[in-house]
């Protein structure tokens, strides 16, 4: 029998996939996958505003649970 290049091989698994559309899949997964610098994390002031504004909303909330179960 010839050796044929294109033939299913197995995967990592030790499992085959007959039409070869997962290992086709991933190679081009990895192939077309750009690669992507790290951007650094700067503080701005609307991450430091949106903190705010939660911590403030949480406060609020608990405030309302306290005052509902105590009154």
């Amino acid at each position: 029998m010839a050796h044929n290049p294109h033939a299913p091989q197995p995967g990592p698994e030790g499992t085959h996939d007959p039409a070869g559309s997962t290992q086709m899949f991933r190679a081009f997964v990895d192939e077309g996958e750009p690669q992507r610098m790290p951007q650094p994390v700067a503080a701005s002031s609307g991450s430091k505003t949106g903190v705010i504004v939660a911590v403030v909303a949480v406060i609020v909330v608990l405030g309302a649970v306290a005052w509902l179960a105590l009154g």
